[in-house]
């Protein structure tokens, strides 16, 4: 398959997230990637996308977001980030495919138990947003899959879902911002190539808008299972591969 069509599916998929999909088929989109390119690639070509994707959603968010919680996490999370870019731009991609297949896994295992945290009785801590922050970069620079220690941890928290949301788009968005000038120095992202990617932008806000349409006729339950199985799937073969 051509670069510029898996770019401009990629792009769609993104806006399709960031419409409301959710932390699961967010985690898929590297793993799916990296059947048809390199690991370290796949990360980078995707973070433009990713970042007009967090554009897009920050102005529906603002001021909506827990500062407290952004506090903690964002410092650890830029040391997570910066890691996770030395591991990026020095292992080997088999490697890089086996820590992928990894996350995957621990996505789907996030998803799997997420819905007994709400019933856990918990007394919060500081170095558990340091802990979820430092994850969350980690993951973010990885694989572009930052979202299971973030989710868990503002899960058990109990923030409104409007809250959640804001506070989960302030954080990847700083996240991403980190992690582009780094790329850029470690030559993990190659700006020539990132700019051959510009013309796929408009399909964010389209998968945008389809994502929100789509999310108010399906049955969540089965298309969580769906999502589950293919994350799964990419997850065992990026491992065994």
């Amino acid at each position: 398959m051509e670069i510029s069509l898996i770019m401009a599916l990629a792009a769609f998929y993104v806006g399709l997230v960031k419409g409301g999909l959710g932390p699961v088929p967010g985690a898929l989109l590297v793993p799916l990637l990296s059947t048809q390119m390199a690991v370290a690639d796949a990360v980078a070509l995707t973070l433009p996308l990713l970042l007009v994707g967090d554009w897009f959603a920050l102005p529906v968010y603002w001021r909506k977001w827990d500062s407290r919680a952004l506090w903690l996490m964002i410092p650890a999370g830029i040391a997570g980030v910066l890691m996770g870019v030395l591991l990026l731009s020095s292992l080997p991609d088999i490697a890089l495919r086996r820590v992928l297949g990894g996350i995957s896994l621990l996505a789907v295992a996030y998803k799997l138990g997420s819905d007994s945290l709400a019933s856990i009785t918990y007394v919060a801590h500081d170095w558990h947003g340091w802990l979820a922050g430092w994850g969350s970069g980690f993951m973010s620079a990885m694989a572009n899959a930052g979202a299971p220690p973030i989710t868990a941890y503002l899960l058990l928290r109990s923030f409104k879902p409007v809250q959640f949301i804001a506070t989960t788009v302030v954080f990847f968005l700083t996240m991403n911002l980190v992690k582009l000038p780094v790329f850029l120095a470690t030559g993990v992202l190659d700006a020539g190539e990132a700019v051959k990617t510009l013309w796929v932008l408009p399909l964010i806000p389209l998968g945008v808008w389809l994502g929100k349409s789509f999310l108010e006729r399906v049955d969540a339950r089965k298309f969580d299972l769906f999502m589950l199985i293919l994350l799964a799937w990419a997850g065992v073969s990026l491992l065994l591969g």
